[in-house]
């Protein structure tokens, strides 16, 4: 009988809402989720997997800015995630693990909470509301569905995510349904947003430039962790499944 790979049978699950986000997940030592904008279709995915084998669970991917200050590019790694008034609390030595690692790479890693929301959160005073309320310093729709599955399980969880669109700034509706099932891009979505409210356009390039900053570091971070390259080290740290 040959020997079997560890890392196929407990794998890290790595939580996403965008198609763009899973690809730069994907590969040895991991199994990837996304969302595609949408909370309930998440439970949904995640609760296909009843007997879950994962080493641990990480909310990966990009996320709108709270803390005043914050930048596209800025990285967070999670405290804990806060949502409906419920902070769960994330594994401290999986985040130390990859703050380090993100610091030895050259990035500067903040570590705070991260506020879960089922809806996108689109406005600068929609942003400052969720923070005066939760003291968080980002936003995302996926991190604090992961951290429920995670903790269901008794399972490691992080949340690794990298600011794209800061506090201050609003982003254009379109962005609410951009998204297909899979997490890619719906460009009939987009172009029929666009149709209904031309004054968009004048949004897109920032926004565009936001986001290819906010790609670059995931890219980054990726590389720095080893994601979807078999995760040796960090798969030393949590062990295997019992």
């Amino acid at each position: 009988m040959g020997k079997v790979d560890p890392i196929r049978l407990s794998p890290l699950l790595v939580v996403t809402g965008m198609a763009r986000e899973a690809a730069l997940a994907a590969g040895p030592g991991t199994v990837v989720v996304a969302s595609g904008g949408n909370t309930a279709r998440l439970r949904e995915a995640l609760a296909e997997y009843r007997k879950p084998v994962w080493r641990g669970v990480l909310s990966f991917g990009i996320a709108g800015g709270l803390e005043t200050g914050l930048a596209p590019g800025d990285v967070v790694v999670t405290s804990a995630t806060v949502a409906d008034d419920r902070r769960s609390i994330a594994d401290a030595e999986l985040s130390d693990w990859i703050a380090k690692r993100l610091s030895g790479g050259g990035l500067t890693p903040l570590r705070a909470d991260i506020a879960g929301s089922d809806i996108p959160v689109l406005h600068a005073t929609a942003k400052a509301t969720l923070h005066e309320r939760t003291a968080a310093a980002a936003v995302d729709m996926e991190s604090h569905v992961a951290a429920e599955y995670a903790r269901s399980f008794g399972l490691p969880f992080a949340a690794l995510r990298v600011v794209c669109d800061p506090g201050v700034r609003n982003l254009p509706p379109l962005a609410a349904t951009a998204l297909r099932d899979d997490g890619g891009v719906s460009f009939p979505a987009v172009l029929s947003s666009l149709i209904r409210s031309p004054a968009q356009l004048a949004a897109l390039p920032r926004l565009s430039r936001d986001a290819a900053a906010a790609f670059r570091t995931l890219r980054r971070c990726r590389d720095l962790l080893g994601i979807g390259r078999g995760l040796p080290d960090l798969f030393e740290l949590l062990g295997d499944v019992a």
